[in-house]
């Protein structure tokens, strides 16, 4: 019998402070050297758990549907490149995929709103009797958006959800916040270059390890 990829949590713990405390070395290919990196490596993990939040109904009405038309296609062009596996249930997953408007942020600027947003935790978490460290994110999306730009948001912030804490400069790849007169809506040769540098990494997450309080006993 298989194990399970993606088991159920049965503790968490948050670490406390700021999740990122460097940056990516800088001869890293793609646009690998503008990626934030933690005090633990790169959030990357082998196999990456996802829960996209439902219908609120039984049966999705059309925006509904709209919405989770463009995150499974997104979900579905990310596939190729890693391994992603869909759960059903919120507790088994790493990232969070939420339909909602992410609040404004107050930049040096001025407020500043946006269609999306992730989100990153890090988490000394318990599954199958097993502690380990892993990246929580949250993903959210709003719905208040046309297809194609609901799309190249989802692909855009799963991007760094996976591991792709930063930006590109270059319009064509789908982590660059600033894209071409198209929507970006499947990963452009840099995002998969980076992507394939990012998951050779060595890194701590993913890794089983003794709790503290364990340890002390």
């Amino acid at each position: 019998m298989l194990d399970d990829p993606c088991p159920p949590v049965q503790q968490v713990r948050r670490l406390e402070g700021q999740p990122f405390t460097a940056a990516a070395p800088e001869t890293a290919p793609g646009y690998g050297a503008r990626l934030a990196t933690t005090a633990f490596g790169i959030p990357s993990l082998p196999r990456w758990c996802v829960w996209v939040e439902p219908s609120a109904d039984e049966v999705p009405d059309r925006w509904e549907r709209r919405w989770l038309n463009a995150v499974d296609a997104a979900l579905d062009h990310w596939m190729p490149f890693l391994p992603i596996t869909r759960v059903s249930d919120p507790n088994r997953a790493h990232v969070r995929v939420e339909r909602r408007r992410p609040l404004r942020r107050k930049l040096a600027g001025g407020w500043r709103a946006s269609n999306g947003r992730a989100v990153l935790q890090l988490l000394e978490v318990q599954r199958e009797d097993i502690w380990r460290l892993e990246p929580g994110v949250t993903v959210m999306v709003s719905p208040e958006l046309r297809a194609q730009s609901l799309q190249a948001t989802a692909l855009h912030e799963l991007g760094h959800a996976f591991g792709l804490w930063g930006h590109s400069v270059d319009p064509t790849d789908a982590l660059a916040p600033v894209q071409g007169a198209s929507p970006v809506l499947a990963p452009s040769a840099g995002d998969r270059r980076t992507l394939n540098w990012l998951r050779d990494q060595p890194t701590r997450f993913g890794k089983p390890f003794k709790p503290a309080d364990a340890a002390a006993q």
